[in-house]
Formats: structure tokens, sequence, C-alpha cells
């Protein structure tokens, strides 16, 4: 039903943009006019309409009280954390969570003293029922050897991930199990709910608190609903020990969180998603930070498709997403090329790109932006959450963030091809 509607959106834009099409034709072709306009508003306004469509479907089992709660071991990753490891261990230890939690810090050859925080804050805090240590690295050898050795390191049967500049909610270690218990058979996976936690420092840390409440959120949700998350984030995800051992873990890449994730749909396993499981982190504050991540996360996106690629042709209904993201690359491209230079043209009175018939993509994003918004701020109102006044930050990610974003991210596709250096951390 979602598709159907969906695909019947973007039948009705293909015939409003017949004018369009030919006064675009008249000027570059039709073969690039048609390219440029399936990637400025046909995809586009599929995608909407069909993650309007599945927030609005949403039916997944409701995530259940359990009387018995397995023992964890949470995984920290931390490389030059001195600010936020003691805040990281802190929030960890007020985890209201029944069973037993082993927390281990994997420092990765950190220079700023950091190592000797983690292990301070990790003595002081253990207590009946919460251990935490710390495991040293000898030296700096990138987030998957650091989350491997912390694997080899532990024996409990699930694994959650957690990086070492965030907090987490007292009840988000709890909820994430929860729901991972909850969850349909083959389950080996659930993303957590990350959040912005410094998001009132400057206009970009605003935008990206929109970015990661509404789009990468309602993102994730969809996907779980199709039984196929994409990405179990490092930031704050639970696994298997037994399907993470069966992939040979984390690999060694630059976006081992999506390739590990890649490696475990591969195998038919189910990936879920957790909204209501949340963790704060701490997000780039510089348009440089930002663009560093950002470039990782589109290479991560690259070294996925290079290394199971397989997965377009694989028959189940996550595969869908699969393709999906395999547009992001020219969704990105035609936006940085062809779009951005339309506006600049149009300024000058030259419509050809960006004229009338793109304001008719504009309805459906803000009625995408308002079932999005209703949706996670009642999620947030119902644990206690409030969604901060930002409309500064709002007005800033519907309308600059993209420029900023997509060009960012055709860096990065561009470094992966160029297979230049890669490296851990953003900062």
């Amino acid at each position: 039903m979602v598709l159907a509607a969906s695909l019947a959106w973007l039948a009705l834009s293909i015939l409003l943009s017949l004018p369009w099409l030919r006064g675009l034709s008249e000027v570059v072709g039709v073969g690039l006019a048609v390219f440029i306009i399936t990637f400025i508003a046909y995809v586009p306004g599929f995608m909407n309409a069909f993650l309007i469509g599945s927030i609005l479907a949403d039916r997944r089992p409701r995530r259940a009280r359990i009387e018995h709660y397995p023992d964890v071991c949470v995984l920290v990753a931390s490389y030059n954390e001195r600010e936020n490891i003691t805040d990281t261990l802190q929030s960890l230890a007020l985890q209201d969570y029944p069973g037993q939690v082993r927390v281990l810090v994997v420092d990765d050859g950190s220079t700023d003293g950091s190592c000797e925080l983690a292990r301070q804050a990790a003595a002081r805090l253990s207590r009946p029922g919460m251990d935490m240590a710390v495991l040293a690295m000898p030296r700096n050898g990138g987030k998957s050897r650091a989350l491997n050795a912390g694997l080899a390191a532990t024996t409990e049967a699930l694994v959650v991930t957690v990086d070492g500049d965030s907090y987490l909610r007292t009840n988000a270690l709890r909820l994430l199990v929860e729901r991972f218990l909850s969850d349909p058979p083959g389950t080996v996976a659930v993303a957590g709910c990350v959040l912005v936690r410094n998001s009132r420092l400057n206009l970009l840390t605003r935008g990206q608190e929109w970015d990661y409440f509404h789009g990468i959120a309602a993102v994730k949700r969809m996907q779980s609903m199709y039984h196929g998350t994409l990405v179990a984030q490092g930031a704050f995800s639970l696994y298997t020990r037994q399907a993470l051992e069966q992939v040979g873990g984390w690999p060694e890449c630059v976006g081992e969180d999506i390739v590990v994730s890649w490696a475990l749909l591969k195998t038919g396993a189910r990936l879920g998603y957790c909204e209501e499981a949340c963790l704060f982190t701490q997000v780039p504050t510089t348009v440089g930070q930002f663009a560093r991540q950002r470039q990782r996360w589109s290479r991560g996106l690259m070294e996925a498709f290079a290394r199971h690629g397989s997965l377009l042709f694989k028959r189940r209904m996550s595969t869908l997403f699969i393709w999906w993201n395999l547009l992001f690359l020219p969704l990105d491209l035609v936006y940085t090329l062809a779009f951005l230079p339309g506006i600049v043209l149009a300024l000058f009175g030259y419509y050809w790109i960006a004229g009338v018939m793109t304001l008719l993509v504009l309805p459906l994003a803000a009625i995408w932006n308002a079932i999005i918004f209703r949706v996670q701020a009642r999620m947030f109102k119902n644990h206690d959450l409030k969604v901060r006044r930002n409309v500064l930050g709002f007005l800033f990610y519907t309308v600059g963030y993209t420029m900023l974003l997509q060009p960012v991210c055709v860096m990065g596709y561009a470094a992966e091809l160029l297979r230049l250096r890669k490296t851990w951390g953003t900062k």
C-alpha cells in the first residue's frame, strides 16, 4: 500500500514536470535533462512519500518488559576523549538495567591523558551489577581494532557499543535490550537513538540537532519496519556476540559500523531500531570537523557497497533500502553540480533548473517535516523528554544544511575513489 501510494506520487510528479523537462531539454539535451530532474525531483519525492507512508503505517511489535535480563557487556571505544570520557562512564554507572553489566573502555592509544581519567572513573564508579575496567591499547590502531580487542576480552552474549563522547539516558540500556528481546526472530542487532548533546553551541550544531532528531531517526525507524535497519551505528547499538563472531567482528575500514551491519544483513539476519533508547553525543562544532565526519560516512557507504554489493540482488524487503543508498551518490552529485548552480542562475533570471516547478516539492517536504516532528515529539513526551525550541536551527536545517552536507558527501566519494588516507575521528 505504501509503495503503491509512493509510485502514484512519482507518476503525478512526472506528469506535472513535463513542461519543465521540455524547457530544460532545449538547453542541455533530453538525456541530461531527464537525469537532472530525476535526481532533483522524482527520486527525492518518491523517497519522502515512501517515508511518510511508512511512518504512518508503523506497526512494529510492542516493546515488552521481561522477567530475566541477560548479562551485557558495553564496549566504549575511546581515543583522546579527555573532555568526555568521565561523563560517558558516569552515565553508564547510572543505568537502571536490572541485569549484570560489564563496561570495558578500550583506549586506543590516547595521548591526552584520557586513559588515566577512564581508569580513575572506572575504579570510582564500579558497583555490584556494574563492573568497569579499562583496556589500554599499546598504540593507536583505529576503531575497528579497538572494538575487536574489546570483543575478544569479554564473554557476554550481548554486546553494546558506545562512543567515548556520549551520555546515555538512565533507561537507555534497558530499553535497548527490551527492544531486542521483543523484536521478531532473527534479529541480531538493534540500533539505539543517537541525539545531539551540544546543540546550543552554534548554528551548525543547532542544524545537526534537527538532522539527528528528524532525518536520521526517521529513516532508521522506517528501515526497521522492513526488517533491515542499514546501519547499527557504533555510537550506540546492541549486537549478539554470535552474529559478530560469525562475520569476523568489525572490519578494518573507515566505516566499520555500516560494513559490519551489511555483513550481518548478508547472512539473512534482521537489524532493528529502538527510538526510545536515547544517547546524546557531541557533534562536530566546526565546518572542518563536520566535513571530516560526513566524508567518513560517505566513504563508509562506498566501502559497504565494495564489500557487500551483492545485497542489491538479495530477495528480501530491506533490499529496497540498499538500492535507496545506491541513489545517494547521483543525488549528491546532481544537487552539488546542477541544483546549486541552478540556484545561482535563477538569481539572474534563468530558471532552467531551479524555478517554479521545483517549488512543487515544498508541500511534500512540509508534510514530511510535520509528520516526523509529531511522531518524534510524542515519543519524547512519553519518556519525559522535551523538544527544545530551536527555530533558527530548523531554518538552517531546511534551507542551508543540504548546501553544506551534499557537497561534503561528494568530496567523501571522491576521496574514497582516489584512495586517500583514512583516519579515525572528526576532531
